[in-house]
């Protein structure tokens, strides 16, 4: 979605709404395809005082797996984004903080993709108490106990619980 400003840039006082839907199944977009279903996009473009707002929400299905336990997770998502446009910047130092167009055109999807994906979580949980698997057998501890003893210990790690025994200082 390309939306031109050039035009609201000199106009103190003038609002453009923003009503808009980008497709998830674009791959540069939305790389693993996190996003289950289109982004609802809606917001304003406002011109206060010749400062440009940028004020808009993204509404999406969120898709992904638990870090835990591998159980699918389906969550919708609301956003809000806030972000001040300018045409160019006289101190290059300053940029962070700005989206500057320079031809007056903004992509909408690629600046949404950029927002979204930065506020993604980056372990996905079904739940916060989540168990996770059992490391012997497999089982997901959230349906019940799997009944292995906790105090085995993994064949290959054993070599260092004998050196930790071993450097453990006597009283």
């Amino acid at each position: 979605m390309q939306i031109q400003l050039k035009q609201l840039f000199l106009e103190e006082g003038k609002t453009l709404p923003i009503d808009g839907i980008i497709p998830n199944t674009e791959e540069k977009l939305w790389p693993g395809h996190p996003v289950g279903s289109p982004v609802l996009v809606s917001g304003k473009v406002t011109n206060r005082a010749g400062i440009v707002t940028l004020d808009y929400s993204a509404s999406f299905t969120f898709c992904s797996q638990c870090a835990r336990c591998c159980e699918e997770i389906t969550r919708q998502m609301n956003c809000r984004f806030t972000h001040i446009l300018v045409e160019e910047l006289s101190n290059q130092e300053g940029e962070q903080g700005y989206i500057i167009l320079e031809d007056g055109v903004l992509d909408m999807d690629g600046l949404a993709a950029e927002d979204i994906s930065l506020e993604l979580p980056t372990k996905a949980l079904c739940r916060e108490d989540c168990k996770g698997l059992c490391p012997k057998c497999g089982k997901n501890r959230n349906e019940g106990d799997c009944g292995c003893s906790a105090g085995d210990v993994d064949p290959r790690f054993a070599a260092l619980r004998q050196l930790l025994k071993e450097e453990t200082p006597k009283k």
